[in-house]
C-alpha cells in the first residue's frame, strides 16, 4: 500500500515541486500551487486533477479507489484511497497534477529531457 512517502518520491522527480502543509496536513506544491494533499476523516489523499471531466472519469471508473465529499464537489480534485490505489496509477496522478500546475515553460523543457 502506497503511503505518502511515496507519494512525495514520485513527485520529487519532478521540477520545482516542495514538501510543505495545506489546511495542517502534508501537501506537494509546485510554484506555491497546489498539487495533492493528505486528508483526516475519512484519511485520503487529495489530488488536483484536470477538470471535472478527469474526475468524474475516475470515480466512474473506480469508485473502489477513488471518491469526493461535498466539499469537493465543484472542484476538479479527487480523494485516492491509498490503501487500494495501485502505485502506477498514483505516479500518474501525482505527474498529471504536476502538470496541471507547473509553469508551461518547465514542462516543455521536463519533456525535452532538460
Amino acid at each position: 500500500m502506497p503511503e505518502w512517502k511515496d507519494v512525495v518520491e514520485l513527485g520529487s522527480r519532478f521540477p520545482g515541486v516542495v514538501e510543505g502543509t495545506s489546511y495542517g496536513t502534508p501537501s506537494l506544491k509546485v510554484r506555491e500551487k497546489f498539487m495533492c494533499r493528505m486528508r483526516t476523516n475519512p484519511d485520503a489523499l487529495v489530488m488536483r486533477v484536470i477538470d471535472l471531466a478527469d474526475r468524474d472519469a475516475l470515480l466512474k471508473g473506480q469508485p473502489d479507489v477513488f471518491f469526493i465529499t461535498p466539499h469537493y464537489q465543484g472542484y476538479p480534485a479527487v480523494l485516492v484511497r491509498l490503501e487500494a490505489v495501485e502505485r502506477e496509477m498514483l505516479a500518474e496522478l501525482v505527474e498529471d497534477a504536476w502538470r496541471i500546475q507547473a509553469a508551461k515553460r518547465v514542462v516543455a523543457a521536463f519533456d525535452a529531457g532538460g
